[in-house]
């Protein structure tokens, strides 16, 4: 594994990477793809170890996908590099009373 790696995705269907060290605003994220090929983006956040960072563009009402499965949507435009918390993204469940 490349020793710069600061964050991890799981899926390629991500939108988000996950911090697995604190990241500053400014510092590069580095991120390995499914292929093995190091990515790099800025930090436009402080970004919390274990917290999301965009890594591409998502629009407002967008899905969040973080593992691969929806994990809420955008609530406003994100940027690449932004955090991504509750303060830009709405979490939204299955109604599940329906299950019986």
């Amino acid at each position: 594994m490349n020793s710069k790696v600061n964050a991890i995705i799981i899926s390629e269907a991500d939108n988000v990477a996950v911090a697995i060290e604190p990241i500053n605003k400014d510092d590069v994220v580095y991120y390995l793809d499914k292929k093995g090929n190091t990515i790099e983006i800025t930090a436009l956040d402080d970004i919390k170890i274990y917290h999301k960072i965009a890594i591409v563009d998502i629009k407002k009402n967008e899905p969040v996908v973080k593992y691969g499965e929806h994990i809420g949507f955008a609530i406003r435009d994100i940027k690449i590099g932004e955090h991504i918390h509750d303060h830009n993204i709405e979490g939204r469940r299955e109604n599940l009373e329906a299950i019986e």
